[in-house]
């Protein structure tokens, strides 16, 4: 499918500065496009691509002034957000490309299931009794619904994903290939025979609105009530989060970060990479956490900045790092020191 340049500037209420009637069919990077491509500039570490890029059209803020001659035949678009309105541009492009609705022939759907409108079924995805699934939503293949699953309206399950008995998952979500929602958390106790005994668990997950969760994360289903992800929460790949752990709204969390059990974690909070959070605190609103730290007690106080492992304030934690990194000279230095002693 093709789109001219004045039909994406008002799609996007941007101006047209060149033809109006060029047409593209793909989007591409700046780096690396092609005539009959879209690209934007929002960074400007990119800056110099846009004198030499080959794409047909580029989407640039109103306050971009071009310090040397454009390619020849390069159409702007200009508007007051160039990175956010290509992301609109990409949400648009994907929903061109989603499943339309239907149930493939290999699907397995119980009776007593509730499908509801435009929902696509891929193939070899297994509904259970007493799931409900809403209007639009997207089950690709192999996606396994166990009894009593709720998935809101308009919603995409990518293939491979499994969501255990009782769980609910919102509207506008997104869960990633291979993802697990409520298996059993970690509950074991010890038993008068030197071994442990296996603690059932029976709460669920609650997934609200707008929670996009990333590839291989698994969440796990509480002990007792629920384990939560809040309205607009952002998972990446590969995270732990244990039972009955809750995180606040808009919280984004990077790669293979492991959160334990009952640990509260509050709203627009910001986690790194490879954080490890113990069970059993609480983190206030808008903390930032480096990546690769450790958060080994409750951060009360909001819109704190950590880092470290134990982590303890950013700032002090830079200084620290100083002292470490001059650590040897200083051990020489007190050798010498010593020696000129003796």
């Amino acid at each position: 499918m093709k789109f001219s340049a004045l039909q994406i500037a008002s799609m996007l209420g941007g101006t047209v500065e060149g033809d109006n009637e060029v047409l593209v069919h793909h989007l591409s990077k700046i780096e690396e496009g092609v005539p009959g491509t879209l690209t934007f500039l929002a960074n400007p570490k990119y800056t110099s691509f846009i004198y030499e890029t080959k794409a047909s059209i580029a989407i640039v803020s109103n306050d971009f002034i071009a310090e040397k001659a454009l390619p020849q035949g390069l159409t702007l678009i200009r508007v007051a957000d160039a990175y956010g309105s290509f992301a609109k541009l990409l949400e648009a492009y994907n929903n061109l490309t989603k499943k339309p609705a239907g149930v493939h022939p290999t699907a397995v759907i119980a009776e007593g299931a509730n499908i509801g409108e435009g929902v696509y079924v891929g193939p070899h995805v297994v509904v259970s009794d007493g799931v409900l699934v809403g209007e639009g939503t997207i089950l690709n293949a192999g996606t396994y619904l166990a009894e009593n699953v709720v998935i809101g309206a308009k919603t995409e399950i990518f293939a491979g994903v499994k969501v255990y008995r009782d769980c609910k998952i919102g509207s506008h979500c997104t869960i990633h290939s291979g993802v697990v929602i409520g298996g059993d958390g970690f509950g074991f106790s010890p038993n008068s025979e030197n071994n442990y005994s296996k603690v059932p668990q029976i709460g669920n997950v609650i997934i609200e609105d707008h929670v996009e969760v990333g590839a291989n994360t698994t969440i796990d289903r509480a002990t007792l009530g629920s384990t939560i992800i809040r309205k607009g929460v952002k998972l990446d790949n590969l995270i732990q989060v244990a039972h009955n752990v809750e995180i606040g709204e808009n919280t984004v969390i990077a790669a293979q970060t492991g959160i334990a059990g009952s640990t509260r974690i509050g709203k627009n909070c910001m986690i790194g990479g490879q954080v490890g959070i113990v069970g059993h605190i609480s983190i206030a609103d808008g903390t930032k956490i480096a990546a690769q730290s450790g958060i080994g007690q409750t951060i009360s106080e909001p819109n704190t900045i950590v880092q470290g492992s134990p982590a303890f304030s950013i700032m002090d934690y830079k200084k620290s790092y100083v002292g470490f990194r001059k650590l040897p000279e200083i051990l020489r230095r007190i050798d010498d020191l010593e020696q000129s002693k003796s």
